[in-house]
């Protein structure tokens, strides 16, 4: 009756902890007898279990050695079958009693879900068709202590299986390919920059000044130094430097945090990649972005089409391409191109819908306002959406056509941005009053503006060449390629608020 009472949360609880306390007994048994797994330091494994199942005549009647994790366990009197899932696929594994020892075949019986072991034997195909290695000897390896998730509905706590990944990878095969495409991709990223003469480097995450991009930085505290210190929001400025000094082509690719929002497309820490091309523009970085990524879509996936966000998206090149005054042109019929004045541009796009409380009130700013809030929901296929206002663009080089615009792109996708493109701003002169004009929204408690960088600045006045220079976020990109919606799903370790106690 006692049983009746509880709700079906304790319930769980309660056969959790009896689960726990049994495992735990096998494991003391074990010991005392002298037969702790924990004392086994390796295994020498002969092939994995891909290997065999593509090959099942090249092992056929063959010894090997193979090795774990327990899936599936089903028993029929002095026989066993189970699955055990290793680094590339499973296999099933055959012991009868007659085979091994005696004390071998009974202490398997008692083996759990979740266990992992090591297995001697050889390969053969059951009646009905199986690839199977037949145990001649099987050795526990690692007992484990905690019960996975149920086989047919794994991790259904979505936020669970962020909190314990380790979880969710043993359990779920999709996962692990979302996992194994972005290492694809990072790796095509970085043969691709390679072949073109880039050299990789690394610059600080710790800095004095927080800069590069328009962000709110993380803030700590050199102890040593009795000094505040900022985790880097962007790497663009060091790698200009570099470009000053004389190495042409750099990239960088590493982490970078942004002390903002959490959403579907936004982490405080995430893995970008950015290089410089001296003697290059915002064209050259155009052309490279579509080469890259449908370069990485054809040899990970062999397509050039994938689904993302609930949409069919062609990434054949080449891309649409449009200035930002055309898009608001075509998607809300205003023409800023017509128009040069301050009041007439923020009249404008309030008469379309836009909000502009809060904003300065400048014609690049309208422009900018419009595409954010009402333009940028259409792009869908990969758009080049390009010609930036200078307002919006601190380190960008303005467009010599039309002073009030730059020589910039962002490229979205499914209404996304999955990179940032310049030709760099390399006038000392120019740079020192947009980082003033910064200072001066800083002043005024905006603390996304840029700071006063006066080194780079003196970087600057050494002479940067004409430069092209982009910014790619990782995470995003890997989003595209494997069809994930949220974030979360392409960060291993995503950031997560700490239970409560």
């Amino acid at each position: 009756m006692a049983d009746e009472t509880r709700t079906p949360q304790e319930q769980t609880e309660q056969e959790l902890s009896e689960i726990l306390q049994v495992r735990r007994d096998k494991l003391r048994a074990l010991q005392e007898a002298g037969r702790d797994p924990f004392q086994i330091t390796r295994f020498d494994r002969s092939a994995w279990s891909a290997e065999i199942l593509a090959d099942y005549e090249g092992f056929e009647e063959k010894p090997v050695r193979v090795a774990g994790r327990i899936m599936s366990k089903r028993g029929m009197g002095k026989a066993i079958f189970c699955h055990i899932k290793d680094d590339r696929g499973q296999i099933q594994i055959y012991l009868r009693a007659d085979e091994l020892s005696a004390q071998e075949f009974a202490d398997f019986r008692k083996y759990d879900i979740g266990d992992i072991i090591g297995v001697e034997g050889t390969v053969f195909r059951t009646k009905t068709g199986e690839t199977t290695v037949r145990a001649s000897r099987a050795t526990l390896l690692s007992k484990s202590l905690r019960p996975l998730p149920e086989k047919f509905h794994g991790m259904t706590n979505t936020e669970l299986k962020y909190r314990q990944r380790y979880v969710d990878l043993i359990m779920s095969e999709e996962s692990r390919r979302v996992f194994e495409v972005r290492s694809r991709f990072i790796s095509y990223v970085r043969r691709y920059l390679d072949a073109q003469g880039f050299l990789e480097v690394e610059t600080p995450i710790l800095n004095t000044i927080s800069g590069g991009a328009a962000a709110r930085p993380f803030v700590t505290h050199h102890n040593t130094l009795d000094l505040d210190m900022y985790l880097r929001i962007a790497t663009e400025l060091h790698l200009k430097r570099l470009v000053v000094g004389g190495m042409e082509r750099v990239y960088e690719i590493g982490r970078c945090f942004r002390n903002e929002g959490m959403d579907t497309k936004h982490n405080p820490e995430y893995t970008s990649i950015e290089w410089y091309m001296a003697y290059a523009d915002f064209n050259d970085m155009r052309r490279m972005t579509e080469e890259l990524v449908s370069g990485a879509a054809q040899e990970i996936l062999g397509t050039y089409r994938v689904t993302w966000l609930g949409q069919e998206i062609d990434l054949t090149p080449p891309w649409r391409c449009m200035t930002m005054a055309e898009a608001v042109q075509e998607y809300l019929g205003v023409d800023f191109m017509a128009i040069d004045d301050d009041a007439q541009a923020v009249a404008a796009a309030r008469s379309v819908g836009v909000d502009m409380d809060g904003v300065e009130p400048t014609w690049g700013h309208a422009l900018f306002e419009c595409f954010d809030q009402k333009v940028e929901e259409h792009m869908i296929q990969p758009t080049f959406i390009t010609m930036h206002p200078v307002d919006v663009s601190p380190l960008a080089k303005r467009s010599p056509r039309d002073p009030r615009l730059t020589e910039r792109f962002e490229c979205f996708v499914c209404r996304s941005e999955i990179c940032n493109a310049f030709s760099e701003l390399n006038d000392p002169i120019d740079q020192r009053e947009r980082f003033l004009k910064q200072a001066e929204l800083r002043a005024k408690g905006d603390e996304e503006a840029s700071m006063m960088d006066t080194d780079f600045l003196n970087a600057l006045e050494y002479g940067l060449p004409p430069t092209g220079g982009i910014g790619f976020g990782i995470d995003r990109c890997v989003m595209l390629l494997t069809g994930c919606d949220s974030i979360r799903d392409v960060i291993l370790f995503p950031t997560m608020k700490p239970l409560s106690d």
